[in-house]
């Protein structure tokens, strides 16, 4: 079980409470996690990702055991504490101005 970590905008508007739990088949990756939450988050698609690339958004960033995977391959496998649950996967709305 995976857990995710969401920015509170989008616990808002998944109508959720704290971590998000989910069951990702195959390698734990950025992509397989997104896939997964927005499989069973329809609401989120766009948010998170482009529709169309699927690139990651500006302003959103990741974190996996308290390192920025923001930059790495989204078919990169994550670090088996995020892989097993020990640790959460981290979705982070990131600040700027001014």
């Amino acid at each position: 079980m995976i857990r995710v970590v969401l920015p509170h905008h989008l616990r808002t508007l998944a109508k959720v409470e704290g971590e998000v739990r989910l069951e990702v088949g195959g390698p734990v990756t950025q992509r397989s996690i997104l896939d997964s939450l927005e499989a069973a988050y329809p609401v989120l698609r766009g948010t998170i990702r482009d529709h169309g690339t699927l690139e990651r958004r500006a302003f959103v960033r990741f974190f996996a055991c308290e390192q920025d995977m923001s930059l790495e391959s989204p078919d990169a496998a994550l670090p088996d504490e995020v892989a097993t649950g020990k640790k959460p996967f981290m979705i982070v709305g990131a600040m700027a101005g001014g």
